[in-house]
């Protein structure tokens, strides 16, 4: 038996193919090839894990939330107001009251709009949501039966109590002098509001306090008053018939001249009443430009250019045209109802392009104009104003801020009453 098996085994061994015997280097190359695979997955394995752990490690930093609501309280309350006026404060169907407001419901405004009107507290309904409506608060903040303190009472609670920083801000500045800005922004990091948010942090909260009217001058400061103290000076009864304030919705000459083409998307063009030289419009646009606007801008990084600083060759009237059209951000100064101002805004309009209103309080905003947001400011008592120039400043840069986070997004009677209509230029 042992012997047929011995025989068979020979006899397969001599039918099988003798396999050729590996060289050396040939059997080390076979042993390596297991070893480096398992090299090369523990690199791909550590690359993926480095790469997630860097992306956890930056993501933080790079993707910071902003612990507040990116639109100022007055520009949400609009909503709340529109659902007041469409619905008689009850609920509506989001796709109905943006129809009813002439804007698109799926545009990056009108979603962040009803974000932060949540956020506040003044509208329950997300941006996907089919019907949108008044919280308790947002009623009463809104509702035209509500008394001036209950009304006032409300919207404070939503603009500063249901944000805790800016509530932490209020509980630590009221009944005193308005600190600076950089002082403020100090104090908003230390309660963790991320550095890149700070600036826009203090402004949201100057302006939504500005709007509901406790920053008030005393003693030649602005100083932020209680809540309790404002609604003790409000006028008595129950109609709400009493107007309350924030109701309506509604430099030397530049050494350098710029004789080069400029990148229009760095440019802020400035639309102002100019005049010649030792004019009060001259002074009052030169006060405006280094004071204000120049201040506000500083964080947008922004150049700002006046007409009378362009030095390219050629007929001022189409170097001003070509700025009106193309820069990435104008801001229109509408005081005096200089009607050069208005036929450059116009043609800004026309172009459906990223524009801020400021105009000075002691004109009237033109019937035209007075339903889009307008910046007053008092120049009347300069011992008053130069107190506010930093509340003014904060007010300006919230609006760039909104203008330019979407740009092919603008408002403004043109875009409202003439969707269809857009003039472009060529770049």
């Amino acid at each position: 038996m042992l012997e047929e098996t011995s025989e068979a085994g020979d006899a397969k061994q001599a039918t099988a193919p003798e396999a050729p015997r590996a060289t050396p280097p040939e059997r080390a190359e076979v042993r390596a090839r297991p070893r480096r695979a398992a090299r090369a997955r523990g690199k791909r394995k550590k690359r993926r894990t480095g790469s997630a752990a860097a992306k956890s490690a930056q993501g933080p930093a790079s993707r910071a939330k902003r612990p507040f609501p990116s639109t100022p309280f007055q520009d949400a309350l609009a909503l709340g107001e529109a659902i007041q006026k469409f619905a008689g404060g009850g609920q509506i169907r989001r796709l109905t009251l943006f129809d009813k407001l002439g804007k698109s419901p799926e545009s990056s405004v009108s979603r962040q709009l009803i974000i932060d009107s949540a956020r506040y507290g003044i509208t329950s309904g997300g941006q996907k949501a089919e019907h949108i409506a008044l919280t308790p608060d947002g009623e009463a903040a809104t509702s035209p039966d509500s008394s001036p303190a209950v009304k006032l009472r409300a919207r404070f609670a939503l603009a500063i109590e249901s944000v805790p920083v800016f509530l932490q801000i209020y509980d630590q500045y009221k009944s005193s002098r308005l600190a600076a800005h950089d002082v403020m922004q100090d104090f908003v990091r230390e309660k963790g509001v991320p550095d890149q948010h700070a600036a826009e942090c203090v402004d949201a909260f100057v302006v939504n306090t500005k709007f509901l009217d406790l920053i008030k001058m005393s003693s030649g400061v602005e100083r932020l008053l209680p809540i309790e103290h404002i609604i003790e000076e409000l006028p008595a009864g129950g109609d709400g018939s009493a107007p309350l304030v924030g109701e309506e919705f509604n430099a030397p000459e530049s050494s350098a001249t710029l004789d080069v083409q400029p990148e229009w998307s760095t440019v802020c063009f400035y639309i102002s009443p100019i005049g010649e030289a030792g004019t009060e419009e001259r002074k009052h646009s030169d006060f405006f430009l280094v004071h204000l606007v120049e201040p506000a801008l500083k964080e947008s990084g922004l150049t700002l250019v006046r007409a009378d600083s362009i030095g390219k060759p050629g007929m001022i009237t189409a170097q001003v045209i070509e700025y009106i059209t193309k820069s990435g951000l104008a801001i229109a100064d509408l005081s005096f109802h200089n009607p050069n101002v208005f036929y450059e805004l116009s043609l800004r309009h026309a172009c459906r392009l990223p524009t801020v209103h400021l105009i000075r309080q002691a004109d009237r905003i033109p019937f035209d104009l007075d339903q889009f947001r307008t910046i007053p400011i008092d120049t009347s008592n300069v011992y008053e104003l130069y107190p506010r120039m930093e509340t003014h400043i904060s007010e300006i840069s919230s609006q760039i801020r909104k203008a330019l986070s979407d740009p092919d997004d603008v408002e403004n009677p043109i875009t409202v009453f003439c969707p269809g209509l857009k003039v472009s230029i060529p770049r």
